[in-house]
């Protein structure tokens, strides 16, 4: 293996020949380095049992070859506890999929589009639940299902007034029909009408079962990569929605503010501690409140990073911060006794197998008191840092700000920006502790 050279990624997810102005992927496969299909199958015991430790130290060295991406990030998002045995995990994964499937058939009795191979992408409802009816919108709407679209409403009238919370999520699905169309387009993947279905499908699913948060822009950018790794939807959907267990508080809104403000705020807090001179400068330029930070934190750097390398870069996050729990955080006991069990189960929790940037919080206590920042936090930090020259020399401006940092857009290096993130974390929790 060693001296072999390393292969480009690029040939697992085609760009559309037409598309030229792609960033180039930095990542390679480097045999010894990234997790291989081979290590990842010598990791388990022969009943299933993954050694997580060995798993995280070697995606935290070379990432994961794109081959077994899909089911190694089911363990990073906790989809799956790393001491289950096989058996146990395709019990768990049967009854999730039964579970989607009738959440699935649940919102086609609402509207039959669901599960039917296409979407829409013009508004089906007004908001006070009537039928529309206006010929442009109807010759928006998707693969000739305008005339059926309006027929469904109506029969749904029929049976009286539309529920709130349908009207609600009726009111998304055109919104999550249009953000398809523009998601990762420039990948061959989603020249198949079916894939956009499936992408649609999933998002309408998930708006339906999270009526907290429903459906916000920015969600197809975080779930596109699922459908594009896991080949079974039902699969995709939970990975989908274990990530959204980590996100969804950026995207709740109140009418007074967006969830992820909170984050832009401890941004805000770690570079006025990191970087006092370019804090002060983004206050007088008027962006104290680090809202040009917006999109990096909402879809995890995928605009800022060609498609490979920000998959690259979540997995290296997602590694670092790994935290055995996760699956017993998550999961949604089905009895009292089922509670008891997985609560002593979870008790055994060993910093081996916590990735490296959980152990630094655990050593610092950051458990007891309030729960950790994410590394996406300080990754954006680090971005910030290391163009803190350019920006304190040529911002006079929000808009100089923006441009500088759309500029970085391909030239960013994943591996590079976590390390980076490792340190200012480290940095920060020092001088925190100092004053």
């Amino acid at each position: 293996m060693w001296g072999v050279p390393a292969e480009p990624a690029d040939s697992y997810y085609e760009v559309r020949p037409e598309c030229t102005d792609v960033p180039k992927t930095r990542f390679k496969i480097k045999p010894g380095k990234t997790l291989s299909a081979r290590k990842w199958q010598a990791a388990f015991t022969p009943e299933g049992q993954l050694d997580i430790g060995k798993t995280l130290s070697r995606i935290h060295r070379g990432g994961i070859h794109p081959s077994i991406r899909g089911e190694v990030w089911e363990f990073l998002l906790g989809c799956y506890e790393p001491k289950s045995t096989f058996d146990e995990r395709e019990e768990i994964r049967q009854r999730r999929r039964l579970q989607y499937s009738a959440w699935k058939e649940e919102c086609h009795q609402i509207f039959p589009v669901v599960g039917s191979g296409k979407f829409i992408t013009a508004p089906v409802v007004t908001e006070d639940g009537q039928p529309i009816q206006d010929p442009l919108v109807l010759q928006e709407t998707n693969s000739g299902i305008s005339a059926s679209s309006s027929k469904m409403v109506k029969e749904l009238l029929s049976h009286g007034p539309l529920d709130k919370k349908v009207i609600q999520w009726m009111l998304t699905l055109h919104q999550i029909g249009l953000d398809v169309i523009r998601t990762d387009r420039t990948l061959v993947f989603y020249e198949k009408q079916e894939n956009l279905s499936k992408l649609w499908d999933i998002l309408a699913v998930y708006a339906w079962v999270d009526r907290d948060v429903g459906y916000c822009q920015g969600m197809s950018d975080l779930c596109s990569p699922m459908i594009i790794l896991l080949e079974n939807e039902a699969d995709a959907f939970w990975c989908f929605e274990r990530l959204m267990r980590r996100l969804r508080g950026n995207f709740r809104c109140t009418e007074s503010s967006v969830g992820v403000e909170a984050q832009l705020s401890n941004l805000a807090s770690i570079t006025q501690v990191i970087d006092p001179k370019l804090h002060q400068h983004l206050e007088t330029l008027g962006g104290g409140d680090y809202l040009f930070a917006f999109r990096m934190l909402m879809v995890l750097f995928r605009r800022e990073f060609s498609f490979c390398d920000s998959l690259y870069l979540w997995e290296m996050m997602w590694a670092l911060e790994y935290d055995p729990h996760l699956f017993y955080l998550y999961e949604e006991a089905e009895s009292a006794a089922s509670t008891k069990s997985e609560g002593s189960k979870a008790k055994a929790k060993s910093i081996r197998q916590c990735g490296k940037y959980e152990r630094e919080n655990m050593r610092n206590g950051a458990k007891t008191s309030e729960a950790p920042l994410p590394i996406s936090v300080f990754l954006v930090a680090s971005v910030l840092k290391d163009k803190s020259s350019k920006l304190l020399q040529e911002a006079r401006g929000l808009d100089d700000v923006v441009k500088i940092l759309n500029d970085m857009t391909g030239n960013l290096d994943a591996k590079k920006a976590c390390i980076g993130a490792m340190k200012l974390h480290k940095k920060y929790l020092k001088k925190a502790k100092q004053t």
